[in-house]
């Protein structure tokens, strides 16, 4: 599970935020101290302007200060993600559909063609037993007549 950075949208997000953060941040810190200044320089300058002022610049700031803190976190992960190697790519040859594969001893030994029984030899006379009656014996012809269900008409 090895994933680049650029494409990991935790890593995107912080980015996105962290930077939306600090402007935001930054416009209510310019904007107050801004009116605050001209309305005091004028001398019309009323309560509202001065203490809700300060309190909106005070604000501003930890919103200014989360938005650095989001950026330098996101320049921290970049930095780390640089000091850890990249594992290396394995190498893999290529395939060649063309050439025939080379059977291996089980396979070919699993596909041996099945050749015709041999006849045996007993007392020097051959022997084929495929063609030998087969004789029953008489304790399994019983056991058979015993088991086979009788029908009745």
């Amino acid at each position: 599970m090895n994933k680049s950075l650029t494409r990991s949208i935790g890593f995107w997000l912080l980015l996105v935020v962290s930077l939306a953060t600090t402007a935001v941040g930054a416009w209510l810190i310019s904007g107050q101290i801004g009116t605050m200044t001209t309305t005091l320089l004028d001398g019309t300058a009323t309560g509202v302007e001065v203490y809700v002022g300060q309190s909106l610049v005070v604000v501003g700031a930890g919103v200014l200060a989360a938005g650095i803190i989001g950026i330098l976190l996101t320049l921290g992960l970049v930095a780390a993600r640089s000091l850890v190697p990249a594992p290396a790519p394995a190498v893999v040859e290529a395939i060649d559909w063309t050439a025939e594969p080379a059977e291996s001893p089980v396979v070919a030994a699993e596909t041996a063609p099945v050749t015709e029984a041999e006849p045996v030899v007993v007392d020097a006379e051959p022997v084929d037993l495929a063609a030998a009656p087969v004789e029953k014996d008489a304790a399994v012809e019983k056991d058979a007549d015993e088991t086979a269900p009788s029908v009745t008409r």
